[in-house]
C-alpha cells in the first residue's frame, strides 16, 4: 500500500509544480496547419501531415457559432483533429474567427450560403477535386445539414453530426422559460439582443458554464482529489481555455435561432423558414452519422435523436450515443474510445479505407 501512496504523492507534487512553475500541465499546442483560404467569417486550414502520410478524401471539421474552432483541437491527446491526422486522413478546419458588432446584420443565410459552401469547395479543390466528408459539432451540424439540403450540387459525400439538437422542446434547460416567452409573444429577448448586436462572448461563456454549474461548484474539490492524475487536470485546464475563448452570436443570426429554432421549433418538423425561404432536411441525400451525449443538457438525446426521423432521403442514417455532456461527447477523455471510434467507423464505411 505504501508504494502506491508514495507514487500518488510524487505525481501530485509533480503536477502542482507544473501548475505553479509552468502555468499548467495541459499541452495546448495546436496541431500544425496551413492556411488555404480566407474570407469574411471564414478561415480554412489544412492540417499538416502526421507520422502517417495523408490519403483519401478530405474531412472538414465544422464548428458551431460562438464556440471557438479549438473545440476540435482541445489539447494534445484529446484533439479530434490530431486523431484524424494521426490516422492518415486529409483533415481540414474552418474557423469563423471573432464576431464583431458590425456583423450584427448577418443571418443564418450567410453561413449556409457563403461561409460553408466556399469552405467546402475550397477543400475539395485543395484535395484534387475529391468529395468532402463533414464532421460537425452542435450548430455546426445543423448548418452543415441545411447547407447540404439547400445546395445538393456541393461536393459533400457524408455528414457526421455530434450533439446537434433539432427538437428544442426536448431540452429541459429551456422549458422553464417557455411560458414567459409565450406570454410576451417572444419579445422577451428581442430588444436585448438587438441593442447588444447579438449575444456577446462574455454572456455566451457564462451561459455555457452555467449549464454545468454543479461541476463548476465542485471543481476545486475535484481538482484536490485528482492532483495525482495529470490527464484529468490537463482536461480541466483545456476546457477552461476553451471557455475563455468563446465568441459572440451576430444579432440577426441570434434572432433567427431564437424565433425559428427555439420558439417555433421549426427543425423538429424538418424544415426552417428563413424569411420566406423554406429549407427542408428531406433534401439531405448523403449518408449521415448522428451522435448524442448521454449526459448532454444542451442537446439531450431526445433533441438529437429526432434528426434520424427527418432524414428520410438520406441513403443511410446511423445513430449512436456516447458518454459526456455537450463538449465532453465531442472531445472528453472518453470520446477517444466512443465518439471518435464511431466517426472512424463511419468514415471507413463511406471511404472504404
Amino acid at each position: 500500500m505504501a508504494a502506491p501512496i508514495a507514487a500518488r504523492l510524487a505525481a501530485a507534487a509533480s503536477n502542482v509544480a507544473g501548475k505553479a512553475l509552468r502555468g499548467g500541465v495541459a499541452d495546448l499546442r495546436p496541431v500544425p496547419r496551413v492556411l488555404i483560404d480566407q474570407g469574411p467569417n471564414r478561415t480554412v486550414y489544412r492540417m499538416a501531415p502526421g507520422a502517417v502520410p495523408p490519403s483519401g478524401p478530405p474531412v472538414l471539421l465544422v464548428p458551431p457559432l460562438a464556440a471557438p474552432a479549438l473545440c476540435f483541437d482541445l489539447r494534445r491527446g484529446c484533439s479530434l483533429a490530431e486523431h484524424l491526422v494521426d490516422a492518415g486522413r486529409r483533415t481540414y478546419l474552418v474557423d469563423y474567427g471573432t464576431v464583431a458588432f458590425s456583423d450584427r446584420r448577418l443571418g443564418v443565410e450567410h453561413w449556409i450560403d457563403e461561409v460553408l459552401p466556399r469552405a467546402i469547395r475550397k477543400v475539395s479543390e485543395d484535395a484534387g477535386g475529391q468529395g468532402v466528408h463533414l464532421v460537425a459539432w452542435c450548430l455546426g451540424g445543423i448548418f452543415s445539414l441545411l447547407t447540404t439540403a439547400d445546395q445538393p450540387d456541393l461536393p459533400i459525400e457524408s455528414i457526421a453530426t455530434i450533439a446537434a439538437p433539432v427538437d428544442f422542446t426536448a431540452i429541459p434547460l429551456v422549458a422553464p422559460f417557455r411560458p414567459l416567452i409565450d406570454l410576451t409573444n417572444g419579445h422577451l429577448l428581442t430588444p436585448i439582443y438587438r441593442a447588444l448586436g447579438g449575444a456577446p462572448s462574455y454572456i455566451v461563456s457564462r451561459v455555457f458554464r452555467a449549464t454545468g454549474l454543479s461541476k463548476e461548484i465542485t471543481k476545486p474539490l475535484a481538482i484536490l482529489r485528482n492532483l495525482d492524475d495529470r490527464d484529468y487536470l490537463a482536461q480541466i485546464e483545456a476546457v477552461d481555455h476553451f471557455m475563455d475563448n468563446m465568441a459572440a452570436y451576430p444579432g440577426r443570426t441570434f434572432g433567427q435561432l431564437y424565433h425559428r429554432f427555439f420558439r417555433a421549433n421549426d427543425l423538429a418538423e424538418g424544415t426552417v423558414d428563413l424569411g420566406g425561404r423554406v429549407i427542408s432536411l428531406s433534401g439531405v441525400k448523403t449518408p449521415t452519422l448522428v451522435v448524442a451525449g448521454e449526459t448532454d443538457t444542451i442537446a439531450p438525446q431526445l433533441a438529437v435523436r429526432r434528426l434520424v426521423d427527418l432524414l428520410d432521403n438520406a441513403p443511410s442514417v446511423r445513430f449512436e450515443t456516447a458518454p459526456g455532456g455537450h463538449l465532453g461527447v465531442l472531445t472528453g477523455r472518453r470520446a477517444r474510445g466512443t465518439t471518435w471510434r464511431y466517426i472512424d467507423e463511419f468514415l471507413t464505411e463511406q471511404i472504404g479505407t
